[in-house]
């Protein structure tokens, strides 16, 4: 039986890391959830990364039970067809959201209500693209999922009323917090998290300080949990890049990425998950 306020069968688009933590988070909760992957090898990376996750949580204490029968993983967009909830979790690309949200969208039932993982894009903007841009929010999880107790809660122009609060009591018995804001570039937690992260970088740049240091200066100083360069390369420098650039195109140079950030992305230094960024992870 899913938690009170929980919706009973959950959708996700897209398996990756910020998917399948989402995913992991309301199977751990009682849902029903149908992940979808763009192929069968990207579903079994999926399903792996789900399984290894609430295994992780077993082992920090979760009551032990068969999770995984109440997962399915999947190619087929039809299995959203009796969902209450569907989660889009696509890289941050203008128009692989859209055409992945369209899709999603011609499977699901009236009163299924869609919402974006995106970190940045305008929820109203991708709403348009849509047939029931009543029925869209943006639902902006944090990495990592698990370990996160924060959901961002955007609000389209168009977004009903009911579906606000109902995100809200999702939050909550996902055991997080709700944020609620209104949509606007980068909303509230991408446009301050980047904008510490990109002054960093170009203190780092700058020869101000290391790395190390920096961080040191905010977890000590202002009791950050986790400094904004590595926090960075937790988030994955090339995502970082991405939203810097959107937020530059609409609101203007102070968020241009600055060089050592384009340099570390066309070298392949994307943090954690390629084991260097602004640390070594290997």
């Amino acid at each position: 039986m899913t938690e009170q306020n929980l919706p009973a069968k959950v959708g996700v688009l897209g398996g990756g890391r910020m998917g399948a933590g989402i995913a992991h988070a309301f199977l751990i909760h009682g849902a029903d959830v149908v992940v979808v992957e763009r192929n069968d090898d990207a579903a079994e990376g999926a399903r792996e990364r789900v399984v290894s996750a609430v295994e992780k949580s077993i082992a920090r204490g979760l009551p032990e039970q068969d999770y995984a029968a109440h997962l399915t993983v999947t190619t087929d967009y039809a299995a959203f067809a009796d969902r209450h909830l569907v989660i889009e979790a696509v890289p941050e690309i203008w128009d692989l959201k859209v055409a992945s949200l369209r899709a999603v969208e011609e499977h699901l039932a009236a009163d299924a209500v869609l919402a974006s993982n995106t970190s940045s894009m305008s929820v109203s903007t991708l709403a348009n693209e849509l047939q029931r841009p009543e029925q869209f929010l943006g639902l902006h999880f944090f990495n990592p999922v698990p370990a996160s107790t924060l959901i961002e809660v955007v609000i389209g122009e168009q977004t009903a009323p009911d579906h606000i609060e109902a995100a809200r009591g999702w939050t909550e018995a996902l055991e997080k917090t709700p944020v609620v804001v209104n949509d606007a570039p980068g909303f509230a937690s991408s446009r301050l998290g980047v904008a510490i992260a990109l002054e960093a970088m170009r203190m780092v740049e700058e020869g101000v300080a290391s790395p190390e240091d920096i961080d040191n200066a905010m977890v000590l100083g202002y009791k950050h949990p986790t400094g904004p360069l590595r926090t960075t390369d937790i988030v994955g420098l090339d995502v970082r890049l991405g939203i810097a650039e959107y937020l530059e195109s609409k609101l203007g140079p102070r968020f241009a990425p600055p060089q050592i950030l384009k340099d570390k992305v066309a070298a392949g230094e994307l943090g954690r998950k390629s084991g260097r960024g602004f640390f070594d992870w290997s």
